[in-house]
């Protein structure tokens, strides 16, 4: 079978090592990399799962034009005369890239180059700009530059972490056990966490503050407050390499702490953890990110860093994660509207100069483009009249989707390329293109502690797809500009990027990786994972420590930011405020983690977490529906009653799309409110309502083959060995037989088991095939309450009569709903093991079962399982 591949992980920007080995018949094993430092072995339940989302089922595999097959010289030849015309007759900023995190640094320079410097417009921006646009705005203003000061050692060196608006443990769970490790190794380490819901992450905090959504300026500013009053400034760092302190401590004395809504003593708790110990390390994500505030909110967290020096030094400084495996190497590379390559500034002359004079290109773009939400809105308005959309999915992951996916359909000339048509995004292109998947691409990426590494191809390229820069320099070359995208392979394209860096920093920029400009192609292909810069003066390492910006003077900037007026509001329309977010086992709208049956089998179906007290006055019961509804959009949700969240709050997860669900597309509820500096758009407070889904029937199906719903709620999903799917109808259908006939799609000659109570409103049929159970489905008045995952085990088999009772005999134990996705051991397995072996710590479950021994993203889960049987072991 040959040695495995070193590569790295396609999912969030920790950037884990993986080493791949193929199993020869399409898919490979997969395990951590020990050499790697982000992850050192280490993976999370998506990394441990990736072998399982290698299929080619749903992957496309030639172009399309028109929905119908088509040669590639066909469809490239379309793109380039489509774009060059349409350029040529409205303008260069008449067409538009919207590109995406998936993309490999040499994909995305490619792209870059093509847009800025021979289309001649800015209009290139990424899906980054939803993940981590405010962290850019911020670094930018404060450093110059957009740099990123620490490294993941730090976390482990401190000895106070702050964690805002992070849901570490299921959104990047090896930076969290990396945590939890140092935490255990050193229990006087403290750990804070800033975040309106408590989530699996507050489980390691020492101090969880659940303050109000948008707050976070107020809580910052009132720490500035106490580290002056106190006098835990840094008065030769401020002195010597600082500007701005005075009007920024002005603002933060005239801001309210009360806006946060947390009590004197709370905050007071929080300001001596963070000043009383110089090793701090404040990490921050989407919660800080996403927020029509989200470049003060960062701003307010590097201020209080400033003024104390703690920055760019062992085990201190503020530390941006980012959602995505590459929207570090997208920013580097110029991937967003507002930056050219390399950190240059594309409002500065002198850099678009260099730019220009480096590429030898016809023009370059004089100004920024269009960040995202204002790409679509000109999209809609017929302003942008030929778009390429490459790896995203903005119909669903764009806020007020609905006008995003309108605007798409409206477009004269859409062109998408992925690895799958089966997307809300695809379904609207005239043009698709088949790309090379993770597995199959060549490149490299960086991670959020500028970690460059090689991602490498273990798999051959299926039917016609091929790799992204590959794609986008063709249409360059049909497009006229033949020399300047002659590229050969991706290491050509990484000496020209490298070589590019070297310019930025003869400009004093940071990101400067010209030692490599040089590199062979067996160089490449052997590239060891290296933090940047790497040039002839400097190799790695933290930034900022020294005192020395990136800022036209040299030193750093402390703004005067302050609390703004919520943009949620709350009315008796509108009485709640959405936030949304991730799950522990999906990844943005699931093409790639919902393939593997054990990572959907954590959590099934989109869902709404609400707090006890407003299901009660909406009519809520747990696992019943309820309708969501914006002032722009509305969905169909499973009730979660949770007091995780706090009154007047609900949650509800990102992931689901019009192909996995009926109505759980989540950002079509999301006004597209933005942020005036980054673009970044809110998506953590979105007012809304919710009411009860009057739901006439519940359903649970199960099917070897796709089922084809047709209710007003469905979620599907694959499961080990086939698929699952749950239903619910406002009017349940005469004939449940032939309903369910059509929701398989199955043959007459399949034969039907039935069981009825109509009085109690309870169907249930299994059909089987050939002897074997080929389907069923269970129908009831409320929602539906069988063994899931024991039925899903008896798909396919041939002793299926028992399936119709719903839940296994004495001899067959239902593992019950699956807690630990990376071993997939079930709540109920857990459950008898506890009681069994007197289990009484996460640590002796993990023995037990190994749960919770490779992530640890469960370990939570775990606790409040043990917690559940304590009283009733003390019982025994």
């Amino acid at each position: 079978m040959g040695a495995p591949t070193r590569t790295t992980c396609p999912y969030c920007g920790v950037g884990c090592g993986v080493s791949a080995l193929p199993d020869g018949k399409g898919g490979a094993a997969i395990i951590g990399d020990k050499a790697h430092p982000a992850n050192k072995g280490k993976l999370c339940s998506k990394g441990s799962a990736l072998g399982e989302t290698l299929s080619l089922d749903d992957r496309l595999l030639r172009p399309q034009v028109c929905g119908q097959d088509s040669g590639w010289d066909e469809a490239l030849q379309l793109v380039a005369d489509k774009f060059r015309t349409t350029a040529a007759e409205y303008g260069p900023d008449a067409v538009a890239f919207y590109v995406s995190g998936q993309l490999l640094t040499e994909d995305y320079y490619v792209a870059n180059k093509l847009m800025k410097g021979y289309i001649g417009s800015g209009n290139i921006d990424t899906n980054s700009r939803l993940c981590m646009a405010s962290s850019v705005a911020g670094h930018r203003r404060a450093f110059g530059t957009d740099t990123v000061p620490g490294l993941y050692d730090d976390i482990e060196l401190a000895d106070t972490v702050v964690l805002v608006g992070s849901n570490l443990a299921w959104c990047h769970p090896v930076l969290y056990q990396r945590l939890a490790a140092a935490k255990s190794a050193r229990p006087e380490m403290r750990v804070v966490t800033v975040d309106p819901r408590r989530t699996a992450t507050s489980d390691l905090s020492d101090l969880h503050l659940a303050l109000r959504p948008g707050s976070d300026v107020a809580l910052f500013n009132a720490l500035l407050t106490r580290i002056v009053d106190e006098d835990a400034l840094d008065h030769a760092f401020l002195g010597a390499h600082v500007e701005g302190f005075v009007a920024a401590l002005a603002a933060a004395r005239a801001d309210d702490p009360e806006a946060t809504g947390l009590s004197a003593e709370e905050i007071d708790a929080f300001c001596r953890l963070w000043m009383r110990r110089e090793k701090v390390v404040t990490i921050y994500s989407q919660g800080v990110n996403q927020s029509s505030q989200g470049s003060d909110k960062v701003n307010a967290i590097l201020n209080c860093h400033l003024a104390t020096g703690r920055i760019g030094k062992p085990g201190m400084g503020p530390f941006s994660v980012t959602g995505q495996p590459n929207a570090m190497g997208g920013r580097e590379v110029g991937g967003l509207a507002n930056m050219l390559a390399c950190h240059l500034d594309i409002e500065n002359a002198t850099h678009r100069t260099a730019v220009h004079e480096f590429w030898d290109s016809p023009v370059i773009a004089d100004k920024p483009g269009l960040k995202a939400v204002d790409m679509f809105k000109a999209v809609g308005e017929g302003r942008i009249k030929a778009l390429w959309i490459i790896h995203t999915n903005p119909a669903v992951s764009m806020p007020d989707a609905d006008a995003v996916r309108d605007a798409i359909a409206s477009c004269d000339f859409v062109v998408v390329s992925d690895v799958t048509g089966r997307t809300d995004t695809a379904r609207l292109a005239h043009v698709l293109l088949p790309a090379t998947a993770w597995g199959e691409k060549d490149g490299t990426v960086t991670n959020s502690e500028r970690c460059i590494s090689r991602q490498r191809a273990f798999l051959p390229a299926p039917g016609e797809a091929r790799a992204d820069w590959d794609i986008l320099a063709e249409v360059a070359r049909r497009m006229g500009h033949v020399a300047a995208f002659d590229y050969a392979n991706p290491a050509e394209i990484f000496r020209e990027y490298a070589a590019l860096s070297g310019v930025a920093g003869k400009f004093g920029r940071d990101f400067d990786i010209s030692a490599l400009a040089d590199c062979s192609d067996a160089d490449y292909d052997a590239l060891e994972p290296f933090h940047w810069p790497r040039s002839g003066t400097r190799s790695g390492g933290r930034f900022f420590g020294d005192g020395r910006f990136f800022t036209s003077d040299g030193r750093g900037r402390m703004l005067a930011v302050s609390t703004q007026a919520p943009v949620a509001r709350p009315s008796a329309d509108w009485p709640l405020v959405l936030n949304t977010g991730r799950l522990r086992d999906q990844w943005h709208t699931m093409t790639r983690s919902a393939k593997s049956p054990r990572l959907n089998a954590h959590m099934a179906e989109p869902y709404l977490e609400i707090h006890p007290v407003d299901a009660a006055l909406a009519g809520l019961s747990p696992a019943s529906l309820a309708r969501v509804e914006s002032p722009v959009g509305a969905a169909i949700l499973r009730v979660l009653v949770s007091d995780k969240v706090q009154q007047g709050q609900v949650f509800a997860p990102m992931h689901w799309t019009g192909e996995t669900a009926s109505a759980g597309r989540i950002d079509a509820l999301v006004p597209a409110v933005t942020d005036p500096v980054s673009g970044q758009p809110e998506s953590k407070a979105a007012t809304c309502r919710v009411t009860a889904f009057a739901a006439g029937a519940y359903g649970f199906a199960l099917s070897l083959e796709e089922p084809v719903p047709d209710a007003p709620y469905w979620a599907k999903a694959r499961a080990r060995g086939g698929w699952r799917c749950e239903l619910a109808w406002e009017t349940a259908p005469q004939d449940w037989t032939e309903a369910a006939r059509a929701l398989f799609g199955l043959s007459p000659d399949a034969e039907p088991l039935v069981v009825a109570d109509p009085a109690r409103g309870l169907h249930r049929l299994a059909f089987l095939q050939d002897g074997r159970l080929a389907a069923a489905l269970f129908v009831a008045r409320d929602p539906v309450a069988v063994s899931r995952q024991h039925l899903i085990g008896l798909l396919g088999a041939e002793d299926a009569l028992g399936v119709l009772a719903g839940q296994p005999g004495a001899d067959r134990p239902d593992p019950g709903a699956t807690i630990c996705a990376c071993f997939d051991v079930g709540v109920n397995t857990i459950r008898a093991a506890i009681s069994a072996q007197n289990l009484t710590s996460v640590e002796a479950i993990g023995q037990a079962l190994r749960a919770g021994t490779n992530c640890g993203s469960c370990k939570p889960e775990l606790k409040a399982l043990l917690e559940a049987a304590a009283p009733r072991l003390a019982a025994e």
